[in-house]
C-alpha cells in the first residue's frame, strides 16, 4: 500500500503538527515491508490519501482519501460564513467526500455524523497519545528545567499556541482571573501574548523541557470549549500533573475519572480547582501512538477498498492489502 500524507503542517509544535508529527514516525515504524508512506499534498500514483486537518481535504482526490478531523468547534463559530462563503463550503463538501474520517472521541464522531450528514461506519474513533517523552519526571530534572526558563517553584501551566488571539481558548479571562499561583503560558508566541497580565511566558519548548514544565506544576488548566484541544492534557496526566477542564463532551470522554471538570465558561472555579487539585492515579499509559498508528493503517486498507467517485479517463484505484504489522 501506498500512502500519500499532507505533512504540510507538521512543524507546527502544536494541534495539527504534533499530530502529524507523533503519528507519521509510528506508522513508519509499525508499517509493513510491502507499506509505504510519502509525505506530500499531491497524491498522484497513491492508493490512500490521508489529510490529517480539515483544510487540507481536497474536492476531487484521485484516490480515496482519509481525513482526521480534530474537533469541530472550529464549524460552530463559522456556521454563518459556510452558509455564504465559497471556501468552507468547499471543505465541507470535501469532507463528506471522504472515504473514512478520522476522530478522537466518540462524541466527536456523533457531531462529525450529524453536522456532514456522515456514515457511523464512515467514522472510525482513534484515540491520540501522549509523545514518549512525556512521563514523570525527577525532582533534580524538574528543578533544572524551571531555573533554565526562569518559572516559580509552584504554578499552574497552560500549553497551546499563542501566535493568535482565540477568544475560544479564554487564554485572556485565564490571566485576568485572580489566583495565587502564577500561571504559566508555554507554547510558540508571538507579541500580543506579552501584553497579558502576571502570566510567565516560556516560548516553545522541546519535549522534554514541557514534561519536566508539566511534571513540576500544580496542574494543568484546560479552559477551552474546543474538542480537539484534549491532547495536552493526556500528557500532563502521563507525566503526574493534574488536570483541571471545562466539562466538554468530548474532554470528558477522553479523560474519564482521572481529570477534574467544572462547569464550561467558569474560569474562576477552574482557577480555584486547579490550586487545590491533588495528583491524578498512577496508571500506566495505556493507549500509545503504535496503537493509534495501527489503527490507522486499518483505516487506510478499509479506504483503499473504497472506489473513488468516478473521473474522467482515470480507472478506479486498486484494493491495497493492510499495510501495518
Amino acid at each position: 500500500m501506498r500512502v500519500a500524507f499532507d505533512s504540510r503542517r507538521a512543524g507546527e509544535p502544536h494541534g495539527v503538527g504534533r499530530y502529524s508529527r507523533c503519528l507519521l514516525t509510528a506508522l513508519r515504524e509499525t508499517s509493513a515491508p510491502e507499506a509505504e508512506i510519502v509525505q506530500t499534498h499531491r497524491p498522484r500514483q497513491a492508493d490512500v490519501f490521508h489529510s490529517p486537518w480539515m483544510d487540507g481535504a481536497l474536492l476531487r482526490s484521485p484516490c480515496p482519501m482519509v481525513v482526521t478531523l480534530h474537533g469541530l468547534s472550529a464549524l460552530k463559530r463559522r456556521s454563518e460564513r459556510l452558509r455564504t462563503a465559497l471556501r468552507p463550503q468547499l471543505r465541507h463538501l470535501a469532507v463528506q467526500r471522504a472515504a473514512r474520517v478520522i476522530v478522537s472521541t466518540e462524541a466527536i464522531a456523533e457531531e462529525a455524523r450529524e453536522r456532514f450528514g456522515l456514515e457511523r461506519d464512515c467514522i472510525a474513533v482513534i484515540p491520540e497519545a501522549p509523545h514518549s517523552e512525556m512521563r514523570p519526571r525527577d525532582a533534580g530534572e524538574i528543578t533544572a528545567v524551571q531555573r533554565r526558563h526562569d518559572l516559580p517553584e509552584r504554578y499552574l501551566v497552560w500549553v497551546g499556541s499563542l501566535e493568535h488571539p482565540d477568544a475560544s481558548r479564554h487564554v485572556v479571562k485565564l490571566a485576568a482571573a485572580p489566583r495565587e499561583l502564577p500561571l504559566v503560558l508555554v507554547g510558540p508566541t508571538r507579541p500580543w501574548a506579552y501584553e497579558l497580565p502576571d502570566v510567565r511566558l516560556t516560548g516553545h519548548v522541546g519535549e522534554s523541557d514541557l514534561a519536566a514544565i508539566l511534571a513540576g506544576a500544580q496542574a494543568l488548566v484546560l479552559p477551552s470549549y474546543d474538542e480537539g484541544l484534549g491532547l495536552p492534557a493526556v500528557e500532563a496526566l502521563a507525566c503526574g500533573t493534574p488536570v483541571v477542564a471545562f466539562d466538554v463532551p468530548a474532554v470528558r470522554e477522553l479523560l474519564g475519572n482521572r481529570a477534574v471538570f467544572v462547569a464550561p465558561g467558569d474560569v474562576p472555579g477552574l482557577i480555584a480547582a486547579a490550586q487545590l487539585a491533588a495528583p491524578p492515579p498512577a496508571v500506566p499509559t495505556a493507549w500509545t501512538w503504535h496503537d493509534a498508528a495501527r489503527a490507522t493503517w486499518r483505516v487506510y486498507a478499509q479506504a483503499a477498498c473504497t472506489a473513488p467517485r468516478p473521473r474522467a479517463g482515470r480507472a478506479p484505484a486498486r484494493a491495497a492489502s493492510p499495510g501495518y504489522r
